[in-house]
C-alpha cells in the first residue's frame, strides 16, 4: 500500500516506517499527521510486526518540526486541535504494544524531538540535531514535548533547554539521556536492524508485558510500581511463552516462541 506521506516497508516482522517529506525536511503538518494515526493504527492490528522503526527519508532530517506555514493564521482553538491531533499520534506511538526505535538521521527539531521522545529508545545519526526551538517563534512544545524530555533528562536540563530553544548534537543528546547510541549515518538503519533483530528473538509476549510494566509504573512510587510489575509478571506464567522458555533452558536448547 502507498501512502502520500510515507514510506512503509517490511522485512520478516520489522516494519520500517520513513516520514517522506523530503522538501520541507520531513515536517509534521495535519495531513501528515491524520495519515500517521492511521498508519499507526495499522502497525498496532498487525500481528506480523514485532519492531517498528521509525525513521525519515534523506540525509538531512528526521522530522524537522511543525510544518511553520500551517501555524500562521491559527487561534486558540485551532491550536488545541492541532496538538490534540500531535499528541494522540504520539500516545499511539508511544502506548504500541511492541517495540519502536527512532532512528534519527539528521534534524529532530520540535515535533521531531517529540516524536522521538515518544519511541522506546532512540539512536542517533553523528549528525542528527535535537531540541525544542518553540519559544523563538513565540509559543511552546505541544506534543508532549515539555513532559517527556523533563522525564528524560530530569526537570533542571529541561528547563534549560526548553526556555533557551537550544538546539543540540547527538553527542549532546547522548550525554544527557535523550540517545541511546550513536552511528555513522550509513550504517544508522543497518545497526537499529541488527538491535530489533536481538529484540525478535525474544519472547513476544514478555517484551509486551515489559514494556506494560515499564510504562505504568514510570512516575509512580517504587511499592506502587512494583506491585503493578508483581501482577504483570505472575501473568506471564500463564503464557505459552512462559512454559517454552523455561523448558528450553533447562533442556539446553533454544526457544520456540510463538
Amino acid at each position: 500500500m502507498s501512502y502520500k506521506n510515507f514510506l512503509l516497508e517490511f522485512e520478516n516482522n520489522i516494519a520500517i516506517l520513513c516520514f517522506n517529506r523530503i522538501k520541507s525536511l520531513n515536517s509534521l503538518s495535519k495531513d501528515v499527521l491524520v495519515e500517521f494515526r492511521e498508519i499507526l493504527q495499522e502497525l498496532a492490528a498487525n500481528p506480523d510486526v514485532r519492531v517498528i522503526i521509525l525513521t525519515g527519508a534523506g540525509e538531512k532530517a528526521f522530522v524537522a518540526g511543525a510544518d511553520i506555514g500551517e501555524l500562521k493564521g491559527l487561534c486558540s482553538i485551532d491550536a488545541d486541535a492541532y496538538s490534540k491531533l500531535g499528541q494522540e499520534c504520539l500516545f499511539m506511538l508511544e502506548e504500541m504494544g511492541k517495540p519502536v526505535i527512532a532512528a534519527v538521521n539528521g534534524f529532530a527539531l520540535g515535533g521531531g524531538t517529540e516524536v522521538a521522545l515518544a519511541c522506546d529508545f532512540i539512536f542517533s545519526s553523528e549528525n542528527a540535531k535535537f531540541g525544542l526551538p518553540e519559544v523563538t517563534l513565540g509559543v511552546i512544545p505541544g506534543f508532549g514535548g515539555t513532559q517527556r524530555l523533563t522525564k528524560a533528562v530530569g526537570i533542571r536540563r529541561a528547563r534549560e533547554l526548553v526556555y533557551s530553544g537550544e538546539i543540540i548534537n547527538a553527542g549532546k543528546a547522548k550525554e544527557i539521556g535523550i540517545v541511546n547510541r550513536i552511528f555513522p549515518l550509513d550504517a544508522l538503519i543497518s545497526e537499529t536492524k541488527k538491535v530489533a533483530k536481538n529484540i525478535i528473538r525474544n519472547s513476544f509476549t514478555a517484551i509486551k508485558s515489559s514494556k506494560d510494566a515499564i510504562n505504568g509504573g514510570f512516575g509512580i512510587d517504587i511499592q506502587r510500581g512494583c506491585e503493578l510489575e508483581r501482577k504483570i509478571f505472575a501473568l506471564t506464567f500463564d503464557e505459552d511463552d512462559a512454559k517454552e522458555g523455561i523448558a528450553a533452558f533447562i533442556e539446553k536448547r533454544r526457544p520456540m516462541f510463538k
